[in-house]
């Protein structure tokens, strides 16, 4: 079937179907969690964890002290800014937001975050200006 001059409208309608702010996505943790404290998840974000390996890490390992700036993986791949001050991408698409805070959190803390440290996480990234 050949595309159609509606199909670019349609394509982009349906992306914006999924598409959320980052404060519906704090809404959707805040529900779980009952609160968020934007000072907790600047602590979570800066907070050292000893890995397996005798390793330290934290949020900071790949994303850098400055949530504004572009990090790395230990892959040296590029990494957005966590900020949606500086990345108008993050924290709009639910389904990404979870699935990142699932590979993250069991990197750095060998579990999955609780809902309490995402509500405080994403208020924290919030609240960079």
């Amino acid at each position: 079937m050949k595309p159609t001059h509606l199909t670019v409208p349609l394509l982009f309608l349906s992306t914006l179907a999924c598409a959320e702010t980052p404060q519906q996505i704090l809404a959707q943790y805040q529900q779980q969690a009952g609160s968020a404290s934007a000072a907790r998840g600047e602590k979570f974000f800066f907070a050292k964890v000893a890995q397996a390996n005798g390793e330290i890490a934290s949020c900071t390992t790949c994303h850098t002290d400055n949530p504004k700036a572009a990090g790395k993986t230990r892959a040296h791949k590029p990494i957005e800014p966590l900020a949606p001050v500086a990345n108008r991408e993050r924290l709009t698409d639910p389904a990404k937001v979870e699935k990142w805070f699932k590979r993250n959190c069991k990197d750095v803390l060998a579990r999955e975050c609780t809902a309490q440290e995402k509500a405080d996480f994403v208020a924290f990234l919030i609240a960079v200006k």
